[in-house]
C-alpha cells in the first residue's frame, strides 16, 4: 500500500529536512506547497507526490538540504519509479542545458546531469512532466524570494510550452510582481 500523505511528510522529519528553511518558510512547507499546487493544476495524487520530493537530493540552486543519492531506493519505494525518476532529474539537471531544451519540440530531450556529467534523455511526455514540476516549483516560491528576474525568460518559455494551467499560473503569479 502506498504511504499516506502524513507518512510521506513524516519522512522529512526522519531525515532532518524539517529543520531547513527555504524562501522564508520551511523546506517542508515549500514542498507541501508544490504538492498542493500540482494537485490544483489537475495532477493526480501519485504525480503530486513528486512535488513533495522535487528537490530532496538538492538542486543546482537549492543546497539547503541534500539527501544522499544512495537513498534513491527509499524514495522510489515511497513514491514509485516514474515519480522518483522525475525527482532525480529535477535535482540532477544542469539548468542551462534544461532551459535550452524547453523551446524544442522534438524528442529526445537531452539534459546534462550535474552529478554524473552525462546526458539524460527524456521522451516528450516525461520532459513535459518535468517542465510542469520545475515551473510549479518556481511559481510557488518566486513571490517570497523576490527573484522575479531569475531565469524569467526560461520560465516564461516553460509556461508557453505547457499552455493551459501552466501559462495561467505564470501570468497570475507574475501579475503580483511589484512595479519598479
Amino acid at each position: 500500500m502506498a504511504p499516506t500523505f502524513k507518512e510521506l511528510t513524516a519522512y522529512f522529519t526522519k531525515v532532518g529536512a524539517d529543520q531547513v528553511s527555504h524562501t522564508e518558510k520551511s523546506y517542508v512547507a515549500h514542498a507541501i506547497g508544490v504538492y498542493t499546487d500540482l494537485k490544483e493544476w489537475g495532477f493526480d495524487e501519485d504525480f503530486a507526490r513528486i512535488g513533495l520530493f522535487h528537490s530532496i537530493y538538492g538542486t543546482q540552486l537549492f543546497q539547503g538540504f541534500t539527501l544522499p543519492l544512495e537513498k534513491r531506493g527509499e524514495i522510489r519505494d515511497m513514491i514509485g519509479e516514474y515519480p522518483e525518476h522525475l525527482v532525480y532529474v529535477n535535482c540532477a539537471m544542469d539548468r542551462d542545458s534544461f532551459d535550452a531544451q524547453v523551446p524544442r519540440r522534438e524528442a529526445p530531450y537531452a539534459i546534462l546531469d550535474r552529478f554524473t556529467s552525462e546526458h539524460i534523455e527524456q521522451d516528450e511526455k516525461t520532459f513535459d512532466d518535468l517542465v510542469s514540476v520545475h515551473l510549479c516549483d518556481w511559481l510557488e516560491q518566486v513571490e517570497r524570494s523576490e527573484s522575479w528576474d531569475y531565469r524569467r525568460n526560461a520560465f516564461e518559455t516553460m509556461a508557453e510550452r505547457l499552455g493551459g494551467i501552466g501559462a495561467e499560473s505564470f501570468a497570475r503569479t507574475f501579475a503580483k510582481e511589484p512595479q519598479k
